[in-house]
């Protein structure tokens, strides 16, 4: 019998499929990355600073990654990352994640108040969160053209709902990330292009809330139902589903991976 708590039910899940993963060799980027090869597809990993990590997750799963550095808010960059992908492997991408995060601590006792925060806070976040999945999801389309659909997964917070910390900048460019998500998906669509968005609240533990006191992490536990905070591996999964021809039919959506701990 699968033991339903971890993900070995998805081998083969996602066989044939092509996928970019921006920011694809640490923390949440790391674990969809994971789970897509295991479920079976060939993973184009971007990265801009963590060459070491991405090389290594090439070597570890040879024939299965392609590592190509690219920055997603330079447009130039984002052009031959689709060019090297598609000269390394000789077929379209099918699928993209846009997880690339611009630099960012999950710490809300060292993130700016509303008294502090200046513009250039925001646009810091605007820049990674749309310009970059903007720039990704437009230099996809002529792959998914190509091989006649095509998956695009945003990935969003559940700060939308419960914006519990003052993470102004961060919230709001997600929040930004969502209204492209539903506006792309209603043009796309006659395209046979689904635009989604996965929402995970704080992560147990990645790179960026490595910073987060556990205190912060044991009150989260003890208020969602699930009675643990949600890890890397566990949206992972959720986002498997987006990639899949499971989710031919639905586009224009907010998933929220959390545990329960904020509704809808």
């Amino acid at each position: 019998m699968t033991d339903p708590n971890t993900s070995s039910a998805i081998n083969g899940f996602l066989n044939g499929e092509t996928i970019l993963v921006t920011g694809g060799a640490r923390g949440l980027g790391e674990a969809i990355t994971r789970a897509a090869v295991q479920a079976g597809a060939h993973v184009v990993v971007d990265y801009l600073h963590s060459e070491s990590r991405a090389k290594a997750l090439e070597a570890e799963f040879p024939g299965q990654i392609t590592a190509i550095q690219a920055d997603v808010t330079d447009e130039a960059d984002v052009k031959r990352l689709f060019a090297d992908a598609r000269a390394a492997l000789g077929r379209p991408i099918t699928g993209v994640v846009n997880n690339a995060l611009v630099s960012f601590s999950f710490n809300g006792d060292d993130r700016p108040k509303a008294d502090t925060i200046t513009w250039s806070d925001f646009e810091h976040q605007l820049l990674g969160a749309v310009k970059g999945s903007v720039t990704v999801i437009q230099q996809a389309l002529p792959g998914f053209e190509e091989a006649g659909y095509g998956r695009v997964l945003n990935i969003g917070t559940n700060l939308f709902q419960n914006p519990v910390v003052p993470y102004h900048d961060y919230t709001a460019a997600k929040g930004a990330l969502l209204a492209v998500t539903r506006t792309f998906a209603q043009e796309l669509g006659a395209r046979n292009v689904t635009v989604n968005m996965v929402s995970g609240g704080l992560l147990r533990t990645t790179d960026a809330s490595s910073a987060t006191p556990d205190a912060v992490f044991d009150i989260i536990a003890q208020s969602t139902p699930l009675g643990h905070v949600t890890t890397p591996q566990e949206l992972a999964d959720a986002a498997l589903f987006f990639l899949s021809p499971l989710s031919r039919a639905v586009s224009g959506q907010n998933l929220i991976v959390d545990g329960g701990y904020v509704k809808g």
